[in-house]
Protein backbone atom coordinates (compact mmCIF):
# COMPACT_ATOMS: atom_id res chain seq x y z
CA UNK A 1 0.00 0.00 0.00
CA UNK A 2 1.44 3.34 -0.96
CA UNK A 3 1.79 6.36 1.31
CA UNK A 4 -0.40 8.20 -0.59
CA UNK A 5 -3.46 5.71 0.01
CA UNK A 6 -2.41 5.26 3.81
CA UNK A 7 -3.17 9.49 3.95
CA UNK A 8 -6.29 9.34 2.35
CA UNK A 9 -7.32 6.51 4.32
CA UNK A 10 -6.46 8.56 7.76
CA UNK A 11 -8.04 11.88 5.95
CA UNK A 12 -11.44 9.59 5.72
CA UNK A 13 -10.95 7.78 8.82
CA UNK A 14 -10.25 11.81 10.67
CA UNK A 15 -13.37 13.52 8.45
CA UNK A 16 -15.45 10.14 9.62
CA UNK A 17 -14.51 10.85 13.24
CA UNK A 18 -15.15 14.63 13.29
CA UNK A 19 -18.79 14.13 11.16
CA UNK A 20 -19.67 11.48 14.36
CA UNK A 21 -18.38 13.94 16.71
CA UNK A 22 -20.39 16.67 14.83
CA UNK A 23 -23.71 14.35 15.12
CA UNK A 24 -23.34 13.62 18.64
CA UNK A 25 -23.00 17.28 19.60
CA UNK A 26 -26.16 18.52 17.63
CA UNK A 27 -27.49 15.31 19.03
CA UNK A 28 -26.81 16.72 22.43
CA UNK A 29 -27.73 20.08 21.96
CA UNK A 30 -30.76 19.39 20.06
CA UNK A 31 -31.53 17.08 23.52
CA UNK A 32 -31.11 20.04 25.89
CA UNK A 33 -33.12 22.83 23.98
CA UNK A 34 -36.17 20.09 24.20
CA UNK A 35 -35.79 19.20 27.95
CA UNK A 36 -35.02 22.91 28.14
CA UNK A 37 -38.59 24.07 26.41
CA UNK A 38 -40.43 20.92 28.65
CA UNK A 39 -38.96 22.27 31.93
CA UNK A 40 -39.98 25.73 31.26
CA UNK A 41 -43.40 24.89 29.68
CA UNK A 42 -43.80 22.73 32.92
CA UNK A 43 -43.20 25.79 35.50
CA UNK A 44 -45.53 27.92 33.50
CA UNK A 45 -48.12 25.35 33.09
CA UNK A 46 -47.75 24.64 37.31
CA UNK A 47 -46.88 27.86 38.63
CA UNK A 48 -49.15 30.64 36.12
CA UNK A 49 -51.36 28.32 33.96
CA UNK A 50 -53.60 25.20 34.63
CA UNK A 51 -55.67 23.06 32.14
CA UNK A 52 -59.28 22.31 32.55
CA UNK A 53 -62.13 21.41 30.81
CA UNK A 54 -65.31 22.79 29.85
CA UNK A 55 -68.28 21.45 31.39
CA UNK A 56 -72.09 21.89 29.97
CA UNK A 57 -73.01 24.99 27.61
CA UNK A 58 -73.73 27.97 29.82
CA UNK A 59 -70.54 29.85 27.88
CA UNK A 60 -71.69 28.92 24.05
CA UNK A 61 -71.07 30.39 21.71
CA UNK A 62 -67.75 31.26 23.22
CA UNK A 63 -66.81 28.04 24.68
CA UNK A 64 -68.46 24.81 23.95
CA UNK A 65 -68.39 21.63 26.39
CA UNK A 66 -65.15 19.54 26.65
CA UNK A 67 -63.05 22.72 25.14
CA UNK A 68 -59.90 22.58 26.77
CA UNK A 69 -58.35 25.95 28.44
CA UNK A 70 -55.81 27.55 29.81
CA UNK A 71 -56.31 29.61 32.73
CA UNK A 72 -53.91 31.97 33.90
CA UNK A 73 -53.48 31.55 38.10
CA UNK A 74 -51.15 34.46 38.25
CA UNK A 75 -53.07 37.19 36.53
CA UNK A 76 -55.60 38.79 39.49
CA UNK A 77 -52.48 38.46 42.40
CA UNK A 78 -51.72 41.59 40.40
CA UNK A 79 -54.69 42.86 38.56
CA UNK A 80 -58.63 42.41 39.44
CA UNK A 81 -61.01 40.65 37.57
CA UNK A 82 -62.68 43.56 34.86
CA UNK A 83 -66.23 43.51 33.45
CA UNK A 84 -65.94 40.74 30.45
CA UNK A 85 -63.54 38.44 31.75
CA UNK A 86 -63.94 35.26 31.36
CA UNK A 87 -63.05 33.47 35.08
CA UNK A 88 -62.65 29.93 36.90
CA UNK A 89 -63.98 29.74 40.19
CA UNK A 90 -65.11 27.48 43.14
CA UNK A 91 -68.73 28.19 43.59
CA UNK A 92 -69.13 29.16 47.30
CA UNK A 93 -65.23 28.16 47.89
CA UNK A 94 -66.28 24.69 47.81
CA UNK A 95 -62.77 22.89 46.78
CA UNK A 96 -64.51 19.81 46.19
CA UNK A 97 -66.41 20.79 43.15
CA UNK A 98 -65.22 20.98 39.55
CA UNK A 99 -64.24 24.90 38.48
CA UNK A 100 -66.94 26.79 36.90
CA UNK A 101 -66.79 29.20 33.86
CA UNK A 102 -68.61 32.27 33.59
CA UNK A 103 -67.68 35.96 32.85
CA UNK A 104 -68.01 39.01 34.70
CA UNK A 105 -70.53 41.17 34.20
CA UNK A 106 -70.61 43.27 37.62
CA UNK A 107 -68.22 44.69 39.57
CA UNK A 108 -67.26 44.99 43.55
CA UNK A 109 -69.63 48.30 45.03
CA UNK A 110 -71.90 47.99 41.53
CA UNK A 111 -75.47 47.73 41.96
CA UNK A 112 -76.82 44.73 39.22
CA UNK A 113 -80.65 44.34 38.92
CA UNK A 114 -82.11 42.42 35.25
CA UNK A 115 -85.65 43.69 34.74
CA UNK A 116 -87.83 43.76 31.60
CA UNK A 117 -84.64 40.76 30.24
CA UNK A 118 -82.43 43.57 30.64
CA UNK A 119 -78.93 44.08 32.74
CA UNK A 120 -78.54 47.17 34.99
CA UNK A 121 -75.21 48.57 36.57
CA UNK A 122 -75.93 51.32 38.91
CA UNK A 123 -79.49 51.94 36.68
CA UNK A 124 -77.33 52.01 33.66
CA UNK A 125 -78.30 48.79 30.76
CA UNK A 126 -75.03 47.33 30.14
CA UNK A 127 -75.22 46.36 26.61
CA UNK A 128 -72.23 44.47 24.39
CA UNK A 129 -71.25 41.54 22.37
CA UNK A 130 -71.66 38.73 25.03
CA UNK A 131 -75.49 40.02 26.22
CA UNK A 132 -77.01 38.85 23.02
CA UNK A 133 -80.78 38.49 23.44
CA UNK A 134 -83.35 39.32 26.45
CA UNK A 135 -82.56 37.52 29.70
CA UNK A 136 -85.26 35.46 30.29
CA UNK A 137 -84.66 34.32 34.00
CA UNK A 138 -83.40 37.19 36.33
CA UNK A 139 -83.75 34.79 39.25
CA UNK A 140 -82.45 36.56 42.55
CA UNK A 141 -81.09 39.74 40.24
CA UNK A 142 -84.95 40.71 39.87
CA UNK A 143 -84.57 42.72 42.88
CA UNK A 144 -81.23 44.88 43.13
CA UNK A 145 -78.17 43.58 44.21
CA UNK A 146 -75.33 45.08 46.29
CA UNK A 147 -71.87 43.34 45.22
CA UNK A 148 -69.87 43.46 48.13
CA UNK A 149 -66.23 45.25 48.16
CA UNK A 150 -64.56 41.53 47.02
CA UNK A 151 -67.87 40.29 45.12
CA UNK A 152 -68.09 39.54 41.37
CA UNK A 153 -71.69 39.22 39.75
CA UNK A 154 -71.17 36.31 36.82
CA UNK A 155 -73.45 35.61 33.79
CA UNK A 156 -72.73 32.75 31.48
CA UNK A 157 -73.09 33.34 27.85
CA UNK A 158 -75.55 31.05 26.75
CA UNK A 159 -78.11 33.27 28.68
CA UNK A 160 -81.21 30.58 28.52
CA UNK A 161 -79.05 27.68 30.07
CA UNK A 162 -76.67 28.69 32.57
CA UNK A 163 -76.22 28.63 36.26
CA UNK A 164 -74.55 31.71 37.27
CA UNK A 165 -75.19 34.99 39.76
CA UNK A 166 -78.77 34.53 39.17
CA UNK A 167 -79.22 31.62 41.22
CA UNK A 168 -78.60 31.48 44.93
CA UNK A 169 -76.47 28.01 44.76
CA UNK A 170 -73.90 30.62 42.92
CA UNK A 171 -74.88 33.77 43.68
CA UNK A 172 -72.43 36.46 44.20
CA UNK A 173 -68.55 35.67 43.61
CA UNK A 174 -66.16 35.95 46.02
CA UNK A 175 -62.27 37.17 44.51
CA UNK A 176 -61.18 34.42 47.05
CA UNK A 177 -63.11 31.82 44.88
CA UNK A 178 -61.74 32.84 41.81
CA UNK A 179 -58.65 30.84 40.78
CA UNK A 180 -57.97 32.42 37.45
CA UNK A 181 -58.98 33.91 34.21
CA UNK A 182 -59.41 32.10 30.97
CA UNK A 183 -56.70 32.52 28.65
CA UNK A 184 -56.47 30.34 26.00
CA UNK A 185 -58.38 27.62 24.26
CA UNK A 186 -56.10 24.41 23.42
CA UNK A 187 -59.06 22.28 22.05
CA UNK A 188 -60.46 21.34 19.85
CA UNK A 189 -57.19 22.18 17.68
CA UNK A 190 -59.03 23.91 14.89
CA UNK A 191 -60.57 26.34 17.90
CA UNK A 192 -56.92 26.78 19.04
CA UNK A 193 -56.80 30.75 20.43
CA UNK A 194 -56.51 33.53 22.80
CA UNK A 195 -60.91 33.64 24.76
CA UNK A 196 -61.93 36.93 24.80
Amino acid sequence: MSRASVRRRRRRQQRREAMDLGLIKNIFTWAFQIVLVIGIAFVLVYFVGEKTSVIGVSMEPTLYNKDEVIINKFIYKLTNPKRGDVIVFKPNGNKNTHFTIKRVVGLPGETVKIESGKLYIDGEELTNDYITGGIEDAGIASDSILLGEDEYFVLGDNLTNSEDSRFANIGNVDKQDIEGKVWFRVSPFKEMGFVK
